[in-house]
């Protein structure tokens, strides 16, 4: 903390410290994994509140409403953010981990769609809108509070551990389903089971509220009340505060853009790719992702901690350049390795599909919209995780490695006949469709691969925390870091299964989602670039405005 910043109040002990880093972490856990079990289970997700035979639509839709969580946050970013430049860090998250909890566990006692219809998914939208409010004002307040009471040398280390959690929660997400497996019948589990992991945050809710109790108010808070700095209005005086507009662009752009589609590209696309177009068995996949994802939360402590020493700029600079040309060639990696069958059979055995009108709508169920019998095949092909050009034609047709495929109409209209009628005929050149378990070397070299994407998360996200902190001045802290920092997550990185989700149903390859990440990247890295200073780390004061 800058020298004056206590204003001649003591500062607070090693042990007082390591408790705010514990109680602060272990909220933003709970917090975090009552916000992410909701894409953890999507795949059952999708068959309780979503009424589709559409595979490709059901998980759109689920990305949907996983989507409208995310589009809140920067509103609840500028509630609680004001709330906490006004009344004080400690109390303002206590009220986001409470609402976040409660809708959660809301989530797992709405009825199915079959019982109670269309108001299913609207109920889960509605708490998706509670979740989104309360995760607004979470991250800046733990994130804050912690560097509030970090000495300047260890700053980045001791918020590290925030990142870290936010890896955490996720993996916390992903340890409660395999233990819910593991204890509940597979039938019991799809029918009823799922709805255990939601309930659970009850008792996270309970634990991390008795943790934050136990805090006091930041030393920095704490001087400014004292001094009478405490802002007027903290969401006008962001944007009014000199400097603070470029500061609050850098922030979004140059930062979170960078941290956010990275570590949902990292963590959420590798999990939805391997389930999906690569046919991994569900559980396979959630013991992959746990193992490499718990590994990967010492990434962001080291990361942090290195930064102390470096500055926050150059880590950020490193992992951005180095996703740019990492990005593509990890995934390809892991298609190959999660199921190689499928890869060579699509080498082998090119798929050209050919028609009139020759494209796909994803949403053409959705909005009653009638989709061309070239775009059904699409559709169907999409769904499957198998890559495929198109040829502009009179006549429909399906052609593998040159073999004509023959489409049956009466089985063009019906999407369940359709998909098994294709997948059928492809599995007769090699196609494997079925659920993949892959070998142990196969599968460690999956681990390898989500690690360095863990990595690349870590080297843009471990000293986050910090910088965001150092940009902006105390008075109006909370709310200048994450109005930037929630719009950015909540936009940029929240709608990004959404958004490379259509751009795979759209083109028909299963990579070309990565496009999305790399785009944002790369127009972070010239943000970056132009937007921090070079060197150590250090405090805000008025000559940064």
């Amino acid at each position: 903390m800058a020298s004056d910043a206590t204003g001649g109040l003591r500062e607070p002990s090693e042990k007082e410290i390591k408790l705010v880093i514990g109680a602060s972490s272990a909220g933003t856990v709970f917090e975090w994994y009552d916000f992410f079990i909701y894409g953890t289970l999507a795949y059952i997700l999708k068959d309780a509140f979503y009424n589709t035979d559409n595979e490709t639509l059901g998980l759109l839709l689920v990305w949907s409403t996983f989507a409208v969580g995310f589009a809140f946050r920067p509103i609840g970013a500028i509630l609680f953010g004001f709330l906490g430049d006004k009344l004080g860090r400690k109390y303002t998250f206590l009220v986001t981990v409470t609402l976040m909890g409660i809708a959660t566990a809301g989530v797992g006692l709405i009825p199915t769609i079959e019982t109670i219809g269309i108001a299913a998914p609207i109920i889960v939208i509605l708490l998706r809108v509670l979740q989104g409010l309360a995760l607004g004002g979470e991250y800046g307040g733990a994130a804050i509070y912690v560097a509030e009471h970090a000495p300047k040398e260890k700053r980045g280390f001791y918020t590290s551990f925030i990142q870290a959690s936010v890896a955490g929660g996720f993996v916390l997400s992903i340890a409660v389903v395999l233990a819910c497996r593991f204890l509940i019948p597979e039938e019991a589990f799809l029918s009823w089971g799922w709805r255990v992991p939601f309930l659970l945050s009850i008792i996270l809710l309970v634990i991390s509220l008795w943790m934050r109790l136990k805090l006091s108010e930041s030393p920095v808070f704490q001087a400014m009340k004292k001094q009478g700095k405490i802002a007027g209005n903290p969401f006008k005086e962001s944007f009014t505060y000199p400097g603070n507009k470029k500061r609050i662009f850098v922030a979004l752009f140059g930062v979170t853009g960078i941290l956010t589609t990275i570590w949902y590209t990292a963590f959420f696309s590798g999990m939805s790719f391997l389930r999906g177009p690569m046919h991994v068995d569900d559980l396979t996949v959630e013991i992959t992702l746990f193992v490499s994802g718990l590994i990967a939360m010492s990434f962001y402590i080291l990361i942090g901690k290195w930064s102390d020493t470096i500055g926050r700029k150059k880590p950020i600079m490193i992992g951005a350049i180095l996703t740019l040309f990492l990005l593509f060639p990890a995934f390809w990696g892991m298609g190959s390795l999660a199921n190689p069958g499928l890869e060579r059979a699509a080498q082998e055995y090119p798929i050209v599909v050919q028609g009139k009108e020759c494209t796909t709508d994803p949403f053409a169920e959705l909005f009653k919209r009638e989709q061309t019998d070239c775009g059904k095949v699409l559709e169907t092909l999409t769904a499957a995780g198998v890559s495929y050009s198109v040829l502009e034609a009179e006549e429909l047709g399906l052609t593998v490695g040159g073999v004509g495929v023959e489409l049956d109409p009466t089985w063009l209209s019906e999407g369940s006949l359709r998909t098994v009628a294709i997948r059928s005929a492809l599995t007769d050149f090699g196609f494997d469709f079925s659920k993949q378990r892959p070998a142990a070397v196969n599968l460690l070299g999956i681990i390898i691969i989500l690690l360095g994407l863990g990595m690349l998360s870590a080297l843009t996200y471990g000293s986050v925390a910090a910088l965001l902190s150092e940009m902006f001045p105390p008075s109006i802290r909370y709310s200048s870091m994450s109005i930037p920092y929630h719009i950015g997550a909540g936009y940029l990185g929240g709608f990004l299964p959404l958004i490379a989700g259509v751009i795979v149903a759209s083109t028909g390859n299963i990579y070309s989602g990565l496009w999305y990440t790399w785009g944002v990247v790369a127009f972070g890295i010239i943000v970056l670039w132009w937007g921090i200073p070079d060197g150590p780390p250090r405090d805000f004061d008025e000559e940064n405005a």
